[in-house]
């Protein structure tokens, strides 16, 4: 039996606007590899020895950093690491992007690079070796949270806004529609499509396939909805819908419900038992 574990825990309240959850990981293996879905930004800190890589939709194929950025992501990524494998992230939202790295997304999206090009050895390596020694997801947070407070310059009113709005489009509608956060947000479509691919990587509709993908992935791989409910999401019919998951997940609807990899089956199961101590959005996805 494989061994392998994934705990998560939710950040502080005043953090929650820029991570998504933080989580621990720990494979047994001599060699991991699986494949992650579409997800938000992450910030990884490789706490075992041994070369990682990832490789993207898009064929690109690059080495990880024992602490490195994963932009946010649009398709399926397979990762690869020698084992054991050890490892501890955090998910970075729109805002914790903009906040943190301040640089467009869409320049990240789908790749790797390396972390302490980007903050610093000193401040980096003090907290890798912090986190080799915790032995628990708690102890590890404990480190992180004041590393995210002093990573977050300043906080940008107009970002917040911002995100909050879009995470809000993109939770509350079955298929969002640009025009409808167009209203929202009270700016032009020139406007809102710059600045989606600023701090989320990807424009408006690139999201909203995303993210309609990825509910309809996990709800049908909890048995919350019915097929026919998840079809009613905006897909055309059942071919489409089936197109667009696996563009997204790597897997077919099938695939993700019944024969699941262990790290989907992992991160699908405990997203969504955090129910309302997250967001919908990520709860949901």
């Amino acid at each position: 039996m494989v061994d392998v574990q994934l705990d998560y825990a939710v950040p502080a309240a005043d953090l929650t606007e820029y991570v998504t959850l933080f989580y621990h990981f720990r494979a047994d293996v001599p060699i991991f590899e699986d494949v992650e879905r579409a997800d938000y930004a992450q910030l990884r800190f490789r706490l075992s020895p041994g070369a990682a890589q990832y490789s993207f939709a898009d064929g690109l194929l690059q080495e990880s950093s024992e602490i490195h950025v994963l932009g946010p992501t649009c398709g399926p990524v397979k990762a690869r690491a020698i084992g054991p494998l050890r490892l501890f992230g955090m998910g970075l939202t729109a805002a914790g992007w903009t906040a943190i790295l301040g640089i467009d997304a869409s320049s990240m999206l789908n790749r790797t690079v390396d972390a302490i090009g980007l903050f610093g050895a000193a401040k980096m390596r003090t907290a890798l070796r912090a986190f080799s020694k915790a032995t628990s997801v708690e102890e590890c947070v404990a480190i992180a949270e004041p590393l995210m407070r002093y990573l977050i310059q300043e906080r940008c009113v107009g970002a917040l806004r911002f995100v909050r709005q879009v995470d809000t489009w993109l939770a509350d509608s079955p298929s969002p529609d640009i025009e409808d956060l167009i209203a929202l947000t009270h700016l032009s479509r020139r406007q809102v499509e710059r600045k989606c691919k600023a701090m989320y990587g990807a424009p408006p509709k690139m999201l909203a396939r995303k993210y309609r993908a990825l509910k309809a992935a996990v709800a049908l791989a909890s048995e919350a909805e019915t097929l026919d409910d998840v079809i009613e999401r905006g897909f055309y019919d059942q071919s489409h819908m089936i197109r667009e998951v696996k563009e997204f997940t790597g897997m077919t609807p099938r695939q993700f419900h019944a024969e699941p990899t262990l790290l989907s089956q992992l991160v699908t199961a405990q997203r969504t038992a955090l129910g309302d101590k997250v967001s919908l959005l990520v709860g949901r996805t």
